[in-house]
């Protein structure tokens, strides 16, 4: 083997062997597990999709000691969870640019498993964006893409860049392949705000939607450029659709001025700074153009 060589593979294993001592696994039952990463002092975060129970909670520290964990609280927009374990301390690991990455960057995935302790994937990124709103509604800045190949004990793991520092939680829910880093910053948000309140609120319109292809004659008609907008599938009794008026069969072409194409747009609107705002909203009923105005509530903690 080269000189080159050894020295990188030297280097992947010194850079998996620091980001383990600050990534945990995650277990609920009595087999499996996923990752955790120790963000702070008592404080982990973990992919919240792979964490499957609320209550007995464990994890398996860098020391290999079991200790009792409890949930602070689920964020399923960005796949974050939080949990308190006051053995979980030491030092805060190092953070890293997540802005600064590149496509073509290397990047390492660190988790843990309950038995056999590190474990790593080697992959790139395979795409940077400035932005990138997910299905979910969430935006993560900047959404990074990993063409890595991730096993689930992986899962919430740590990704880290070439100089080893953590830049992003690992997650495969938002990719159709690979893995997304969920950015630091996007990260720190969901931890404020779950160990403050339990929950991230977000606004709640009341409505069951679906896609819709408009007719070309509607949208002759109409004078509507847009191809395609969201149709009202269910109404949910006292919510703000009910009271706007919406019924189903109703087509949402327009939300806040914004035109309505997939069910993306309309989630746009509905971030935690959005409730209790009242937004102009546009829809097609019986082939006319209806004006009108809905209020933006606080989703029920626990509802969908």
């Amino acid at each position: 083997m080269s000189t080159e060589l050894i020295e990188l593979s030297n280097a992947l294993a010194q850079a998996t062997e620091r980001a383990a001592a600050s990534v945990v696994a995650v277990h609920t039952e009595r087999r499996g597990s996923s990752s955790g990463i120790v963000w702070r002092s008592g404080v982990i975060v973990t992919s919240e999709h792979a964490l499957r129970r609320d209550e007995e909670i464990q994890v398996t520290l860098p020391s290999g000691r079991v200790a009792p964990a409890t949930l602070a609280g689920r964020d399923p927009a960005t796949d974050i969870a939080v949990l308190k374990c006051a053995e979980a301390a030491g030092a805060a690991p190092e953070f890293g640019d997540a802005a600064a990455v590149k496509p073509g960057s290397i990047a390492l995935v660190v988790g843990r498993t309950r038995a056999s302790g590190p474990v790593a994937a080697l992959g790139v990124v395979s795409l940077v964006a400035q932005e990138r709103r997910t299905w979910t509604g969430a935006s993560l800045i900047p959404y990074i893409r990993l063409d890595a190949g991730m096993q689930p004990t992986a899962v919430g793991g740590a990704v880290i860049e070439a100089h080893g520092k953590i830049v992003g939680l690992a997650t495969p829910r938002f990719a159709r392949f690979g893995a997304i880093a969920v950015p630091v910053a996007s990260v720190n948000q969901s931890v404020e705000i779950l160990l403050q309140k339990g929950h991230i609120p977000r606004g709640y319109l009341g409505v069951g939607l679906q896609p819709v292809r408009l007719p070309d004659a509607l949208r002759e008609k109409l004078a509507w450029n847009e191809k395609t907008a969201a149709i009202v599938m269910d109404v949910h009794p006292g919510g703000p659709a009910d009271k706007a008026g919406l019924i189903i069969g109703d087509i949402i072409v327009s939300l806040s001025g914004e035109a309505v194409t997939r069910l993306e747009d309309i989630q746009s609107h509905l971030g935690g700074d959005a409730i209790d705002k009242t937004l102009e909203l546009k829809y097609v009923r019986g082939g006319a153009i209806h004006e009108g105005s809905i209020a933006v509530a606080e989703r029920p903690h626990g509802g969908d």
